[in-house]
């Protein structure tokens, strides 16, 4: 240890909470909470459901390519190019949240789906999670299934254009720029074609 005693991996310990903000999207909570140094702060806390992503990976005798949609982002005001995904509903298992949103936004759908991990977004200030999960060689199978507002549009990306570019232009969201790590991990841990290491059944 370079500087400290030891206090930093000790968890603070909530002494209150009330809810100060709800929208549809998030809640926020101030919590107060007291230190193992017995130091008391009040912190705010985004609460919000669980998202998950899908990295659908395509294997093409004439060049791999992932499967990503493009929308406009309303909160970069700017068009953007990612990997299907959504919200987790509640009680539902993240890998069918995966496997839906991927349906839903391509009409593509994939037999063997894997779970690459799960980080925290920012646990700084929030509390939910991000699950990544990559689909194999998925295949057109259904009709979308869009929510209201959602334009979409799907596009067959090469898998080198989207590894020279992801966090420049179009691909600059946070998340996908994990998911795309997270996945690329995955894929190069598999032994060959076997998909059955780690495999779970969408």
């Amino acid at each position: 240890m370079i500087a400290g005693n030891g206090d930093g991996a000790l968890k603070w310990k909530t002494l209150s909470s009330r809810e100060t903000y709800r929208c549809g999207v998030f809640t926020v909570h101030e919590r107060r909470s007291q230190g193992p140094d017995g130091r008391v702060g009040t912190f705010s806390v985004l609460s919000a459901k669980d998202w998950a992503v899908v990295v659908p990976y395509v294997r093409k005798p004439d060049g791999d390519c992932f499967l990503m949609v493009r929308q406009y982002r309303h909160g970069a005001d700017q068009v953007s190019l990612e990997f299907p995904g959504g919200v987790v509903e509640p009680g539902e298992d993240p890998l069918h949240a995966a496997s839906r949103e991927l349906s839903e936004e391509t009409g593509w759908m994939s037999d063997t789906i894997l779970h690459a991990g799960t980080v925290f977004p920012n646990p700084a200030i929030q509390d939910n999670r991000f699950h990544v999960f990559v689909a194999l060689d998925p295949r057109p199978a259904v009709a979308r299934n869009l929510d209201e507002h959602e334009i979409i549009d799907a596009h067959l990306m090469p898998v080198e254009e989207i590894r020279r570019a992801m966090g420049e232009g179009e691909m600059r969201h946070a998340l996908m720029v994990t998911a795309l790590f997270l996945a690329e991990r995955l894929l190069a841990g598999l032994p060959g074609s076997d998909t059955s290491l780690s495999a779970h059944r969408a």
